[in-house]
């Protein structure tokens, strides 16, 4: 048992390696963008279940996704849905609609 919890460590360890990350951050502005702003993306907190059926709907409907693993790594460990949901923008008189 304590091997198990051993190698869950060790893979939230590779989770959060910059790399990866920073590969899943690139492989999102490639693949996400060219359908839809960030905005929807970064609002949403889901589990890597839940992320990974996004990432399988967006490449069913076309999204040109290469480096899947990381981009699913970058969206757990920075929208995961144990993330806090960051404040939307505010215009200079702190609505959100646009004049």
């Amino acid at each position: 048992m304590k091997w198990l919890l051993g190698l869950g460590f060790a893979v939230s360890l590779a989770a959060a390696d910059p790399a990866v990350l920073e590969k899943g951050k690139a492989e999102e502005k490639r693949a996400c963008v060219a359908c839809h702003g960030l905005r929807i993306v970064h609002v949403q907190r889901l589990t890597r279940a839940q992320w990974d059926r996004e990432l399988t709907k967006m490449a069913g409907w076309g999204s040109p996704i290469k480096d899947r693993e990381a981009l699913l790594e970058y969206l757990v460990a920075n929208f995961g849905d144990d993330k806090p949901v960051a404040p939307l923008p505010r215009s200079e008189d702190a609505s959100n609609q646009k004049r």
